[in-house]
């Protein structure tokens, strides 16, 4: 997708700081004044206070600071989501991976719009409570898909994933996936994640799962100390509709949603996973690419052996 702002050449951006990174602050200033020559600034926000449902006109969110930043500027668009640049300032940087040396060198490029936007996933993730006089599913019978509307107020959308973990005691759950009404399987586990491709490289990743391409449309299902060892992550499409039920548990059993808790899972509640109606946007760098990302990050690099000589 190009850029929206590539006629104007002067996109109306909003800056995200992570005021309680440091290192956010030292280099605040600097970076401003570089988002300055070249672009209308609307906001720069260093305490959450923006409201993107304001009504503003904005073409680009710059974020600084690391990926948990861009996680929580996703969640905080919400339905009005808007391309987003982010600069890393923080360790890691899977998401956030671009230097701030590479903003000067590449920032006039990106306000002549000459680079793309890439669509990503996000999760709609909604608990629904257990309905009196109306008890689960037994195993292996269908269930009718969506019989009662998600409550607004415990619904969230997420990025990397969404999870059903437990607290102490930290005894092993069991739990139910139904996916499109059917079961698909009972985990006796730790907990259960469902990644985006964007989310593969995070906990899914530490869980055992799979690296996503992020630009595919899937999601992992990954189980945490799955008891079966044949219990392995499974990839499937986005478009289908995920129900989670704790079938056994204890009283710390929790829906997360990119780290964040959603609501308590207690008998008969749902957690329900379905494909976000926005995507997440994000710029696309040409010098970026996800096995670069890899092999600077996680060090895919290997320790080649070198020829010996004669």
């Amino acid at each position: 997708m190009q850029a929206p702002w590539s006629a104007t050449g002067r996109p109306r951006v909003v800056v995200l700081a992570a005021a309680n990174r440091p290192r956010v602050l030292e280099k605040l200033d600097e970076i401003v004044t570089v988002l300055r020559h070249g672009a209308e600034l609307i906001a720069v926000d260093c305490d959450q206070s923006y409201d993107f449902q304001s009504g503003d006109e904005i073409d680009l969110v710059v974020v600084l600071g690391g990926d948990g930043s861009i996680l929580s500027a996703a969640r905080r668009m919400g339905t009005r989501q808007v391309p987003v640049l982010g600069v890393n300032l923080g360790r890691l940087g899977f998401l956030a991976d671009l230097g701030e040396e590479e903003l000067q060198q590449y920032w006039p490029r990106i306000c002549r719009g000459e680079f793309p936007i890439d669509p990503h996933i996000m999760l709609r993730c909604c608990w629904q409570p257990a309905r009196p006089g109306n008890p689960r599913t037994q195993p292996g019978e269908p269930r009718k898909v969506a019989e009662q509307e998600c409550r607004e107020e415990v619904a969230q959308l997420a990025l990397n994933e969404a999870s059903v973990l437990g607290g102490p005691p930290f005894s092993m759950l069991q739990i139910d996936l139904y996916v499109d009404g059917e079961l698909a399987s009972t985990y006796s586990c730790d907990g259960l994640i469902i990644s985006t491709p964007v989310g593969s490289t995070a906990h899914n990743l530490s869980a055992g799962g799979p690296i996503l391409h992020r630009r595919l449309e899937a999601v992992v299902i990954s189980p945490l100390s799955p008891h079966t060892l044949t219990m392995r992550p499974v990839v499937d499409h986005c478009d289908r509709i995920f129900e989670i039920y704790v079938r056994r548990g204890h009283d710390n059993v929790y829906a997360v949603c990119d780290g964040r808790l959603l609501n308590p899972l207690g008998p008969g509640d749902c957690l329900r996973i379905t494909r976000a109606e926005v995507p997440f946007q994000m710029l696309r760098l040409p010098h970026k690419n996800e096995y670069k990302t890899l092999r600077e990050k996680l060090g895919w690099g290997g320790s080649p052996r070198l020829e010996e000589s004669d």
